[in-house]
C-alpha cells in the first residue's frame, strides 16, 4: 500500500470554483463545485477513481518526489485546514 499527495489547484471561475490535478490531469483529473471546499471535495473523489482505473489497468501512477506528487510506503494523514 502507498499514500499518494497530490498538488490540488482550486480557482475561481465564473460562478462556480474548478479543481484539478496537474500531474493527472491528462487522465481527466479535473472537476468543480458551487464552493471551493466542494470543489476539493469533489476533486478528492475523482483523484481517487483516476488512480483505482490507472491500478487496475496496468498503467502507471505518477510517483514523485516533485512539486506535483509525493508519495509515500507508509500511511499517511493529510489534513487541509
Amino acid at each position: 500500500m502507498k499514500s499518494y499527495i497530490f498538488k490540488a489547484v482550486v480557482e475561481p471561475d465564473e460562478d462556480r470554483w474548478s479543481a484539478f490535478c496537474p500531474a493527472l490531469l491528462k487522465q481527466g483529473a479535473a472537476t468543480w463545485g458551487y464552493t471551493q471546499e466542494e470543489a476539493l471535495k469533489n476533486l478528492q473523489e475523482v483523484v481517487q477513481m483516476v488512480l483505482e482505473s490507472l491500478i487496475e489497468h496496468g498503467e502507471p501512477v505518477p510517483e514523485g518526489p516533485t512539486d506535483e506528487v509525493q508519495v509515500s510506503a507508509e500511511p499517511q494523514v493529510v489534513v487541509t485546514v
